[in-house]
């Protein structure tokens, strides 16, 4: 423990090190403030970060992460980090990112008990719920689990456009498009699920055609 916890503060001394013999000015710079285009919805899954997937640099992504990569309507850490990045950060683009292998969509699929965490699967369960015929239709289990994990990415990003914050940034007409994407940890690519939002008309377009 103790060797882990010195590694982390050594790995932060050399990266201070390395970011400042690029630029100087490097961190002063950040202080300044920032000006991200994009919100990343994402799993919290160590292994899908964020900016390392998209290339991304310190400041230009505004990252919230959950359990599964959900938009819940009674979530105020969501619904706090969306309302300030579409306005006060005025962000262009919304992403929910899920990814195949996810362990609580593999937890939804189950009747297990796993802990505290049920409260929140069973917001997953309730997706599954909602296309449990087209799932159900898929006989092999490994094909219907990466489905699934579509599929909730998908719910996700309209339940995302339904929140009065979007609603509302749509109505001012403001600049704002949200997506879907799903990532894969065996490849490292994405896969862009074609859930490309950025008005009240898009929505209803691509519900309708959503599976």
């Amino acid at each position: 423990m103790k060797d882990f916890y010195k590694k982390i503060l050594d790995n932060n001394k050399e990266w201070v090190e390395t970011s400042l013999a690029k630029d100087p000015n490097y961190f002063q710079d950040l202080a300044k403030g920032q000006t991200p285009p994009l919100l990343w919805i994402g799993c919290s899954d160590s292994r899908v970060p964020a900016n390392e997937i998209i290339g991304a640099k310190p400041g230009e992504v505004f990252v919230h992460r959950n359990i599964a990569n959900m938009v819940v309507h009674t979530d105020m850490n969501m619904l706090s980090v969306l309302d300030y990045a579409v306005n006060v950060l005025k962000v262009k683009h919304v992403l929910v990112c899920g990814h195949y292998g996810c362990g609580g969509v593999k937890a939804a699929m189950g009747n297990d008990s796993i802990g505290i965490i049920d409260n929140w699967i069973r917001h997953i369960k309730d997706v599954y719920r909602l296309h449990d015929e087209y799932l159900n239709s898929i006989a092999d289990e490994t094909e219907r689990f990466n489905a699934f994990v579509e599929v909730n990415v998908k719910e996700q990003v309209f339940d995302l456009a339904k929140t009065s914050i979007v609603q509302a940034a749509w109505k001012n007409g403001q600049d704002l498009t949200l997506h879907g994407w799903v990532y894969g940890l065996n490849s490292g690519f994405v896969t862009d699920l074609n859930v490309n939002i950025s008005s009240e008309k898009d929505l209803d377009e691509v519900y309708q055609l959503r599976f």
